[in-house]
């Protein structure tokens, strides 16, 4: 099934082909050994409250988020074999192309909700 990922404080959408990683091995595999991440895709990682970049070989952007959805860190072009840091209180984590987190303008504090993509609403 596949997922779309909004911003409800700024109406705008985050990623609109998003995948979960909700077991042990879809989390600790994740976007490894992928030439990249295209435009308009997500991975929504939960639980997680910190991710890695080893074995990858493109930058890309990180939305750190309580279980309510609230945006508590953001990470932007996040390099190859790097650890982020811990996210106190974080839940999930959407990994997202390069760039995504300014094209979105989604700032610490916004809301973001995860919708089924054939409930998502269209605009």
């Amino acid at each position: 099934m596949g997922y779309q990922v909004t911003n409800k404080t700024r109406q705008t959408v985050v990623a609109s082909q998003v995948q979960k990683a909700d077991s042990y091995f879809k989390r600790l595999f994740g976007l490894m050994g992928k030439p990249g991440i295209p435009q308009g895709f997500g991975l929504w990682i939960v639980p997680c409250q910190d991710i890695h970049s080893f074995f990858m070989r493109f930058e890309f952007d990180a939305i750190f988020l309580d279980a309510s959805g609230k945006v508590l860190y953001l990470l932007e072009r996040m390099k190859p074999w790097r650890v982020s840091r811990f996210v106190k209180g974080g839940k999930v984590v959407l990994e997202l192309p390069a760039g995504a987190i300014a094209q979105s303008g989604t700032e610490i504090g916004d809301e973001l909700e995860l919708r089924a993509a054939d409930t998502a609403p269209s605009g």
